[in-house]
């Protein structure tokens, strides 16, 4: 390795050392900037990072689409990218950031898919009174009562019980931003029925809410695996998965209020254009009413 690479290297550890530590980055996405800028390594070949111009981004960004990268995932690149550049540049290790002015193509917005509220209903028809069922009903019951990200909620410690019975519970989010969100009855009701049952499987030590088979703390991949699990028992004609229930919390919440900055504050989002797609998703299910109910909307028997 020539020693300009090593310091271009050196340089990338340093900038993710100052995310992950001042910024607060999650690993997920340290581990998702260092895979970005391999990539621009690799793109670039020979010229060294410094040397890059704007025309050569642009053919970088071309060759990414090519191989199928759709123009989100090629947003997340450019970001890593821009980021980089501009920590270069305040350091005067770059003259110019070529990549300021890049855009990805524009990808059509894929909406999130939802469950009706009969298909939520069903999802949530108890299974059983046995340890484990307990405890899946309240993960489930949860995840649809108050919105949470999976992160969120298996990062829940026994304590927040104290908040559940008051009908709230407080879950740290996305960069470390703590929010208090609203606990329905059922989900309550659950809640509680697990928390009396849960010393019989946790470590005496485990401070968790919700435990696996051997008394630690429940992964991300075992939850997903136990919702999967009971939409198939169930019969449910879709792949159900934790962020499924979030949309689904939203768009129903947002149908029954219409109350889009409340369901901003629920789900935890920065910018209300991250909620708007649920207005989309409220669209779809008027219309859904229009074309069933309204007599001019009826194709009449046998009409072309």
């Amino acid at each position: 390795m020539n020693p300009e690479a090593r310091g271009i290297d050196a340089n990338i550890d340093t900038w993710l050392a100052e995310l992950a530590g001042q910024r607060r980055q999650s690993a997920h996405t340290i581990a998702a900037y260092r895979r970005d800028l391999a990539l621009l390594s690799e793109l670039a070949g020979e010229t060294p990072f410094p040397a890059l111009q704007v025309h050569h981004i642009r053919r970088f960004v071309a060759q990414l689409h090519s191989r199928g990268l759709a123009g989100r995932s090629l947003a997340r690149v450019l970001s890593a990218w821009r980021g980089f550049y501009r920590w270069l540049g305040l350091r005067g290790l770059a003259v110019q950031n070529p990549v300021a002015g890049v855009r990805p193509p524009k990808s059509p917005k894929a909406l999130p898919h939802a469950l009706s509220p009969d298909e939520a209903n069903a999802l949530l028809e108890s299974t059983g009174d046995d340890l484990l069922s307990l405890r899946d009903q309240a993960i489930f019951e949860l995840f649809y009562s108050s919105g949470l990200r999976l992160s969120e909620l298996d990062g829940l410690n026994i304590d927040c019980l104290a908040d559940v019975a008051a009908g709230e519970v407080r879950v740290l989010g996305k960069r470390s931003k703590t929010r208090i969100v609203p606990v329905g009855a059922k989900a309550r009701e659950a809640l509680l029925a697990w928390a009396t049952r849960r010393s019989e499987l946790a470590r005496h030590d485990e401070l968790a809410l919700f435990v696996g088979r051997t008394g630690g703390r429940l992964s991300v991949r075992a939850i997903q695996g136990r919702l999967k699990r009971r939409a198939l028992l169930l019969g449910l004609p879709m792949h159900v998965h934790p962020h499924m229930l979030r949309h689904s919390f939203a768009s129903h919440v947002l149908q029954s209020s219409g109350d889009l900055r409340a369901v901003q504050e629920m789900l935890g989002h920065a910018s209300i254009a991250s909620t708007q797609v649920y207005t989309h998703l409220d669209f779809q299910h008027l219309a859904k009413v229009y074309d069933a109910a309204h007599p001019r909307a009826k194709k009449k028997a046998g009409s072309a």
